[in-house]
């Protein structure tokens, strides 16, 4: 796990190594552990480890294969990464180091574009040509790991952060309308490749981008699973899909224990993330550590779960720390916050994780979670309603449940001057969820939110905050072999018992029942659900600093609506419409944006 960085010149010009060590040095906090610069020619290529997997200098980054004419930089992890290499010795490759990164860069140039192919993991990695000049950018199949892309005329420069390009220099950072639009109703999602930021783009999950000598630019997606139900499983009862779940879940999680150093568990006592602890006890793990956090209760809500990760570290006998924050230490971790942030996030998700990591860091460099979860198997309230509509209602059905706002709220809130053409997030949804290869409304939902909503949510924020610490982050409910299982399952499996049925009955074979028939969690942070006090003022301060006043992004009159009643507007996922604008606003000025 770690930060990359980089450019390409397209003008002629040797690659600009200062501006990449700049952009390199803002992501010591995702690889506090070793850092390095290459620059031949237009490419310059900069990175920041955190060693996790062969801790010798041999796999130190940039990686450069004089052999095979290949320099590449690499953030993630490759969990077949061993056997990979047995495959590539036996073609004849021969190894410098006992690392994944070399394997990545044996690998494309063994299978060339189609190495990613061949990888189970989560990447994003850059790899040039020495005998071409061919830069390469590619991303894993979910979009776990990031990879920011700023282009101007004559130069492509990337990075695992946006602020990271920011630092190089000389990226447009006027805010992109369409993706605001996005941000205000997609509940801050912002699909790829835009981010708020015009100047930024975003590399797509699950796509390999060449840039050739030429001055041709080629993108394939290399991966988009099928949502349909599949002949040779046509006859599986309930029990065989449990079965082929469990078995496959058992092998994401067994994957995600390659490493280095100790691995521990985010056990937030919820269903998912205690599975993925049962589960590895059930593969011999011991002396497990797990980690939970909890906060003091505000306006009447409950800010721990305790009791249920208490049930699970004693069912499981593991190396339990529980974490505890009071409310009215919320304010400095909440600045920390939104700077670690790579793009604003308004989930309050984010201060937990944020706290979560800075201690979790202390004890392990390396995670499992059980983020995903709800989106691969059906765990959220808006998948029911979709089992009753067809097709042609999904987006209607969708929005309802899901969107902050519709074209009119959107006009209610921002400046006219800000306002893009159309509904971008209903039209967005609209193509994605008609897209072939869904079979029913549920499947079309289940697949938007895994392929978009999961990426550039919960899974980016799992990724900032827990890198803010130097802490990896893994995640089996998101192996893509699991998924492509999953996503072809019957959704009235997924559904049943209130979601995530299916799920449910394996846990029943390993988990204590309390765990499994217990109200749906969350990761509760009530002071931001809630705002008062010194956040509710750091939101107003946000709203009316001078930057906020010039970029007049939002109408006065609705702004001071919403600071009259802080707590009076709820999206219809419950989250407080001031934060959402706070937020952005706090993003912005923290990254010294104007």
């Amino acid at each position: 796990m770690c930060g990359l960085a980089g450019e390409l010149r397209r003008d002629g010009r040797a690659a600009d190594v200062s501006a990449v060590a700049r952009m390199a040095a803002t992501m010591s906090d995702r690889g506090p552990d070793d850092g390095g610069l290459w620059a031949q020619g237009p490419v310059a290529f900069g990175h920041r480890r955190l060693k996790i997997i062969d801790l010798s200098a041999a796999s130190g980054q940039p990686i450069v294969d004089s052999a095979a004419g290949l320099t590449g930089v690499f953030n993630g992890c490759v969990y077949n990464y061993r056997e990979l290499r047995e495959e590539l010795q036996a073609k004849g490759h021969r190894f410098f180091s006992t690392g994944d990164s070399e394997v990545v860069l044996k690998a494309y140039a063994e299978w060339g574009l189609d190495f990613v192919d061949h990888l189970i993991g989560m990447f994003a990695v850059a790899i040039t040509e020495r005998a071409t000049g061919r830069l390469v950018l590619a991303r894993d199949r979910l979009g776990i790991k990031p990879l920011y892309v700023a282009e101007t005329p004559g130069v492509v420069r990337f990075a695992s952060t946006v602020p990271a390009l920011l630092a190089g220099g000389d990226v447009d950072t006027d805010l992109d309308p369409v993706a605001l639009a996005h941000y205000l109703s997609f509940h801050s999602v912002v699909p790829p490749p835009r981010t708020i930021l015009r100047g930024v783009r975003k590399l797509p999950p699950a796509t390999v981008r060449v840039y050739e000598p030429d001055g041709r630019v080629d993108e394939r997606v290399y991966w988009d699973p099928s949502f349909t139900r599949r002949a040779d499983r046509a006859d599986w009862s309930a029990r065989d899909w449990e079965d082929a779940l469990h078995e496959s879940l058992t092998t994401a999680v067994r994957r995600r224990m390659v490493a280095d150093v100790p691995v521990g568990v985010l056990l937030s006592g919820g269903l998912d993330s205690s599975l993925v602890v049962a589960l590895l006890a059930g593969e011999g793990q011991r002396g497990l550590a797990t980690f939970s956090i909890g906060f003091d209760s505000v306006g009447g809500r409950e800010g721990d779960e305790f009791r249920y990760s208490d049930v699970v570290a004693k069912t499981f006998d593991t190396d339990h720390h529980q974490i505890r924050v009071a409310a009215q230490d919320l304010l400095p971790p909440l600045e920390a916050a939104v700077a670690a942030m790579a793009e604003p996030m308004v989930s309050h998700d984010c201060v937990a994780f944020y706290l979560l990591s800075q201690e979790v860091a202390r004890h392990v460099k390396v995670v499992q979670s059980g983020q995903g979860a709800d989106e691969i198997l059906g765990g959220y309230h808006w998948y029911p309603p979709l089992a009753s509509v067809g097709r042609e209602q999904a987006v209607e059905t969708y929005a309802k449940a899901f969107f902050d706002r519709d074209a009119a709220g959107l006009a209610r809130v921002l400046d006219p001057a800000w306002l893009a053409d159309g509904d971008p997030a209903r039209e967005f949804v609209a193509a994605h969820l008609a897209r072939a290869g869904a079979e029913t409304a549920v499947d079309a939902g289940l697949r938007l939110d895994t392929q978009v909503m999961l990426t550039d949510d919960p899974v980016k924020r799992v990724d900032n905050m827990t890198m803010a610490h130097g802490l990896e982050a893994r995640v089996p409910f998101l192996d893509h072999e699991f998924v492509e299982l999953a996503a072809t399952c019957p959704p009235e499996l997924k559904l049943a018992q209130g979601g995530k049925g299916v799920l449910k009955e394996i846990g029943r074979r390993v988990l204590p029942h309390e765990v499994i028939d217990r109200p749906k969690g969350y990761f509760p942070v009530p002071g931001i659900t809630h705002l008062e006090g010194k956040l509710l003022d750091r939101v107003r301060d946000a709203l009316g600093a001078p930057e906020a006043r010039r970029r007049n992004l939002f109408r006065p009159d609705y702004v001071n609506t919403l600071l009259d009643a802080p707590n009076a507007e709820l999206t219809p996922l419950m989250g407080n419409k001031l934060w959402q604008l706070g937020l952005l606003e706090m993003w912005l000025q923290s990254h010294g944006i104007d």
